[in-house]
């Protein structure tokens, strides 16, 4: 989609400047800018090996939070040189990223696969759509966690546990809305190495509460949300990202418009296909951590 619709009232701008939820093992903050910083209580995990050969290890692992279990698919070669933290868009399934994962181990990389909250998949919550910006700004106004800075630290999370399992440097990767979170995450978390986001652009949601008059509490907190607010601050971590100029669901310019809010190191390919990951997104990808890490295991 190319902006997220949303209708946030402006008569419920009632916060202090700074908003924030904590306890003893989490907190949030969001400043006067509209940047979030997280503080992420600590995770379990059960994982159960699907299936492994010499090439690879694929399994499942269940991250238990504080508030909820989220659902999460690695594929790992023995030693891996790097590894991605990858969160589809709308309508991606695990099934489809079969042949990747297997392709990404053989070529020296671990990709974790994050079914995140709300997204209609094996991990519970309420999808990021109007209704759900409604619910995650009364959140905010009652210094509770919004569901989108969960998945924040969500990804935070999963990022952790793989450069603790495999001591290696770990991406923030991301497809279409699965784009944008990551976007949030490596700009929120200096300890990912980079950022790729493929088909992805801003939500759309601070432009649309400007537009409304919005001010105050309320555009902070629509502010928080958007992808641009963070790629100036990965720097001087790179930014790849990936867009198709035919691109039926967001479109090429406002993918570009993005990428101009990033500092070097940056990289805009446009690839061949539709909309999201594919074949030439990986060849061209790969090709890239080629450079950095060599090729092959």
């Amino acid at each position: 989609m190319r902006i997220l619709p949303v209708v946030i009232c402006v008569s419920l701008i009632l916060l202090a400047a700074f908003a924030g939820c904590t306890s003893t093992a989490s907190s949030y903050s969001v400043n006067s800018n509209g940047v979030l910083s997280v503080t992420c209580a600590p995770v379990t995990t059960n994982e159960t090996v699907l299936f492994s050969n010499e090439t690879y290890t694929k399994s499942e692992i269940i991250m238990h939070t504080g508030t909820g279990d989220v659902v999460m698919y690695l594929s790992a070669p023995p030693h891996p040189k790097a590894a991605m933290v990858y969160v589809p868009g709308v309508g991606e399934k695990i099934t489809g990223h079969e042949e990747r994962m297997v392709q990404y181990a053989e070529a020296g990389y671990a990709f974790l696969f994050i079914d995140i909250r709300g997204r209609g998949g094996e991990t519970p919550g309420y999808p990021f759509d109007s209704q759900g910006v409604q619910e995650d700004f009364a959140k905010f106004e009652n210094k509770e966690w919004p569901e989108y800075y969960l998945t924040i630290c969500d990804i935070s999370s999963a990022r952790g546990l793989l450069a603790d399992r495999f001591n290696i440097p770990v991406y923030a990767m991301g497809g279409s809305n699965g784009g944008r979170y990551t976007a949030v995450a490596a700009g929120v978390d200096p300890r990912f190495a980079g950022y790729i986001g493929i088909s992805t652009a801003d939500w759309g949601v601070r432009d649309a509460v400007a537009a409304q008059g919005g001010t105050g509490d309320v555009l902070r907190f629509a502010t928080s949300l958007e992808p641009s607010t963070y790629l100036p601050r990965i720097s001087p971590r790179p930014v790849w990202m990936f867009h198709n100029a035919t691109d039926p669901i967001i479109p090429f310019a406002d993918g570009e418009a993005l990428f101009a809010t990033a500092k070097e190191p940056k990289n805009f390919t446009e690839f061949n296909g539709g909309h999201g990951i594919n074949t030439d997104v990986d060849a061209r990808l790969l090709a890239q951590l080629a450079q950095i890490y060599g090729n092959g295991v």
